[in-house]
């Protein structure tokens, strides 16, 4: 098996590649160089991603998660490559979930990101695949694991410093998804033919609160949690001085650490019928453990 892969120098591509150590032929796309596709293989995993701060330019989302796409998946459709994967976002669809999000939801992203990622998904989806061809669109949800430089481990380095956590009246459900769990999950797309193209979210099967996260960091350094229940009137006010001046907390941050965004992956194991690697927990301790280091 062989297999044209870009983002090869992201933290999901570095992590694939680590993942098939050397047991299969990876072809790395360089950055700038024409798309010719010779492998079997097309794992599409390039992207920009979300700007929490906001000072990225708007139209590189749509250059390089959009324009990008196009151009590799069109490579594809006249190669004589069986699999393409591409790594989209629950993003592409809301940002903000009510219940539980499912493939059938209407699309309505708010964020350049998400609207970018989404004319991505819908050029694939308007072409015809030809009856040789599968084509998957991935939407995981927040991705994580060792090394990962993301909110998780913002959020290890204030517990792990015993600086209180004050958004303890926050009671809210998030889905995460564990690298572990992502590459299962594509190397199992590509072996099983039984799986048609199509588009499929990724979580972890189980959901976790925030402070459950809290209570989880705090018991890897053998801590106890300091969690209080500060008013969440108090704590929206905070966040909003933190818009304005550099503080840890903002209104941005707030959202990500305390709303609900409960994921399905009901579709996708309806196809994969093996248990994922990994629990939600074991996944999130496998990530703080590697902060440790």
């Amino acid at each position: 098996m062989s297999v044209y892969l870009t983002g090869a120098t992201g933290f999901v591509g570095k992590n694939l590649i680590s993942y098939f150590d050397n047991k299969i032929e990876i072809k790395k796309h360089v950055k700038g160089e024409e798309f010719y596709i010779s492998q079997k293989i097309v794992i599409h995993l390039a992207g920009k991603a979300h700007d929490l701060k906001n000072i990225s330019n708007k139209e590189e989302y749509y250059e390089v998660n959009t324009e990008l796409t196009k151009k590799i998946f069109d490579a594809f459709l006249i190669s004589d490559s069986s699999v393409f994967i591409m790594l989209s976002s629950v993003k592409a669809v809301a940002d903000s979930v009510f219940g539980s999000l499912s493939e059938d939801c209407e699309p309505n992203p708010k964020t350049h990101y998400g609207k970018s990622k989404l004319l991505a998904e819908s050029y694939i989806l308007s072409k015809n695949i030809p009856e040789d061809k599968r084509v998957f669109i991935l939407r995981p949800c927040m991705i994580h694991g060792p090394s990962n430089k993301g909110n998780l481990n913002l959020l290890y380095k204030l517990v792990s410093k015993r600086i209180p956590w004050i958004l303890g009246a926050f009671k809210n459900m998030r889905s995460y998804c564990s690298i572990d769990n992502l590459l299962f999950v594509i190397n199992e797309l590509i072996k099983n033919n039984k799986i048609p193209s199509g588009v499929y979210n990724v979580a972890d099967n189980e959901c976790l609160s925030t402070n459950e996260i809290i209570s989880l960091i705090s018991s890897s350094n053998n801590q106890k949690p300091i969690v209080f229940n500060l008013s969440p009137l108090i704590v929206k006010f905070i966040a909003k001085i933190g818009d304005i001046i550099p503080l840890p907390l903002n209104s941005e941050r707030l959202k990500k650490l305390t709303e609900s965004y409960v994921v399905s992956n009901k579709k996708l194991k309806k196809y994969i019928v093996k248990e994922l690697p990994l629990t939600s927990k074991q996944g999130i301790i496998k990530t703080l453990k590697s902060f440790k280091k």
